[in-house]
């Protein structure tokens, strides 16, 4: 069975020197089959740190923003054969000891992709904007901006192809491309710590939530499908 020995962990990082080295080292101490941190042409020590705590470090020449760099890293994974994959942030959010708990689903072939989720979190706009794109784009998932999540190697070649290249909100795009390809997908329950450095892009005030949601309710209106996501119920919650 797939174990974390298989497990590709990809990081994508723009200017995350102070909580990014501390991140790889803890991810590699679950003994997974490699880190590679994908540097978003960072202006600070961000590829310099990852390396030196053991990561592979794949520097881009310019900016691509968070989407940008993550389907860099999936199609580095398809270029080294991974048979699993785990996105994870770069600022300290994420627990490597939920690792084992994210990939059980996909070990056990019972889904193509798994959600850490973690609901609690998020401020009231945050929900607002969660309920409101549910709904719009017809998505069954408890969390649908959680960057921690695992993938099969369906899934990898999936988000590595050229028609995933345009998305802008990774997370909702993400979703949406997964749900026209029919693809399963899990959920697990996690708690999240607060981020390290800086703070989210999108949920920082009502003005950038307001073109968030404009954004991805056009887009989930426009790209949703006529399938259903099939969702499984949320691990360890009854």
């Amino acid at each position: 069975m797939l174990g974390l020995q298989h497990s590709l962990v990809i990081i994508p990082a723009f200017n995350e020197e102070g909580s990014v080295g501390r991140v790889v080292t803890n991810v590699l101490k679950m003994k997974v089959r490699e880190v590679v941190v994908i540097d978003d042409c960072s202006t600070d020590q961000t590829a310099e740190e990852a390396r030196s705590a053991g990561a592979t470090v794949v520097s881009l020449p310019e900016r691509l923003g968070a989407w940008g760099a993550t389907q860099t890293g999936f199609r580095y994974a398809v270029r080294r054969g991974a048979r699993m994959v785990v996105t994870m942030d770069a600022d300290g959010q994420h627990n490597p000891t939920d690792l084992s708990a994210l990939i059980t689903p996909i070990a056990q072939k019972t889904s193509n992709v798994v959600i850490a989720s973690c609901t609690e979190r998020g401020s009231k706009l945050r929900k607002i904007a969660w309920r409101w794109i549910k709904r719009v784009a017809h998505l069954d998932v408890s969390d649908i901006t959680s960057g921690f999540r695992a993938y099969d190697r369906l899934a990898v070649r999936r988000l590595a192809a050229w028609p995933a290249n345009l998305i802008e909100y990774q997370d909702v795009g993400v979703l949406l491309l997964l749900q026209r390809n029919r693809l399963t997908i899990s959920e697990i329950s996690v708690t999240m710590a607060d981020r390290k450095n800086g703070k989210s892009r999108i949920f920082s005030s009502w003005g950038a939530v307001i073109y968030y949601m404009a954004q991805t309710l056009l887009l989930g209106a426009s790209k949703r499908s006529r399938f259903s996501l099939r969702s499984y119920p949320i691990l360890g919650r009854p």
